[in-house]
């Protein structure tokens, strides 16, 4: 079996994957800025329309038109993912300069935006928006996704089980939202709060089978929380339209490194977890409100401070979990190729802190939260 995967000019390069590892792919969300006043702006159409042609199959729209998305292919090598994010992203973030605006890689926009731009013209976003009204996620709320195959849905909802401990974790490495309409939230990643405003944002309930997934979703669906299965916003759930389990991590990452840390750290718990199912080891079925607490926690301080341990419900420094889920995931790591490269990332996001200890630091130095803008359209395209 072989991969496709864009290369700097947008060729697609054949790879053909060892056996037995696991595939991941990323979706990336990004906001469209005035380059002039830093406000978000309804520019999606202007910058899809300079999008290389053999690039839109992996560029979509997003549900309001100050966003846009990019899908990365489902890879097994992680310097193949890095190469179509960084291929997408500059591919994009090019469109973006030939329509007269910035792509920002930012959880929200901090500076403001236009709270009566449109959402995208299509019959599903307008059906959400006017069912859901002011939920409406203005001026766009982008987040990181990671998919990561699986062999069937029976196996899928066991993974999600194992994972459930670990997605506050992982949710505050991704914070990069301190800032919103011009001020300091007091939080890490304030998109995570804007989002948890949707009915069936959380963590994952623990669940036997597929089958009472399915009727869960079915359930969902008839309360009118999910008009349909795409609005199924749990931090992970099985993919609606991939043979994946898909973790929709939290923020969208400043940088390709940083998306790539978090793409390899998924990845190696899944096929970790994926051992713990198949020598038939139940999960811990740790409270919903106690995994809550653990999320809200994970936005309000990403990795630069506390963190909750929803296994004996203590307060540990963030990066001492993070150390133990590493030490967990290391033999995954070994196994797909990967553990260099997440000592080298690792390294310098121990360094450099999260998107939002970075923005924080250069507001503080600049004096100014329009400066964040610049910084990171530089580092979006890398």
């Amino acid at each position: 079996m072989t991969e496709t995967t864009p290369d700097a000019s947008g060729r697609p390069v054949e790879i053909t994957p060892p056996p037995e590892l696991l595939t991941v792919g990323v979706e990336e969300e990004f906001l469209l800025v005035d380059p002039g006043t830093g406000r978000a702006v309804p520019a999606v159409e202007e910058v899809y329309a300079q999008v290389p042609p053999q690039l839109r199959g992996q560029v979509q729209h997003e549900f309001v038109t100050m966003q846009i998305e990019i899908g990365s292919a489902p890879v097994v090598g992680l310097d193949a993912l890095g190469r179509s994010l960084r291929a997408l992203r500059e591919a994009l973030a090019a469109a973006a300069d030939r329509a007269g605006v910035r792509l920002v890689a930012i959880g929200t926009a901090p500076v403001g935006g236009d709270p009566a731009a449109p959402v995208v013209d299509m019959p599903r976003y307008h059906r959400m928006a006017d069912f859901y009204g002011a939920l409406t996620p203005r001026p766009g709320l982008n987040g990181l996704h990671v998919h990561v195959g699986i062999a069937d849905r029976e196996t899928g909802v066991q993974v999600i089980n194992h994972l459930r401990p670990w997605l506050p974790l992982l949710q505050a490495a991704t914070a990069n939202s301190p800032y919103f309409d011009g001020t300091d939230t007091g939080h890490a990643s304030w998109r995570s709060v804007l989002w948890n405003m949707w009915p069936t944002v959380g963590p994952p309930p623990y669940l036997s089978s597929a089958e009472e997934y399915d009727d869960l979703l079915a359930r969902l669906i008839d309360t009118g929380a999910m008009l349909d299965e795409g609005m199924l916003y749990w931090y992970a759930r099985l993919s609606s339209h991939l043979p994946t389990v898909e973790l929709r991590l939290g923020d969208v990452c400043p940088t390709v490194d940083d998306s790539l840390l978090l793409a390899a750290l998924v990845r190696g718990l899944v096929a970790t977890v994926l051992a713990d199912v198949g020598a038939g080891r139940e999960a811990e079925r740790v409270p919903h409100h106690l995994l809550t607490a653990a999320h809200w926690r994970a936005a309000h301080d990403g990795l630069e401070g506390g963190a909750v341990d929803p296994l004996t419900g203590r307060e540990l420094p963030a990066w001492e979990l993070l150390r133990r889920l590493v030490d967990r995931v290391t033999p995954a790591l070994e196994r797909h190729g990967d553990l260099a490269a997440v000592t080298l990332l690792l390294g310098r996001l121990r360094a450099h802190g999260t998107g939002a200890a970075r923005q924080r630091a250069l507001v503080e130095r600049a004096g100014d939260v329009a400066a964040v803008l610049p910084y990171l359209a530089d580092a979006t395209r890398g």
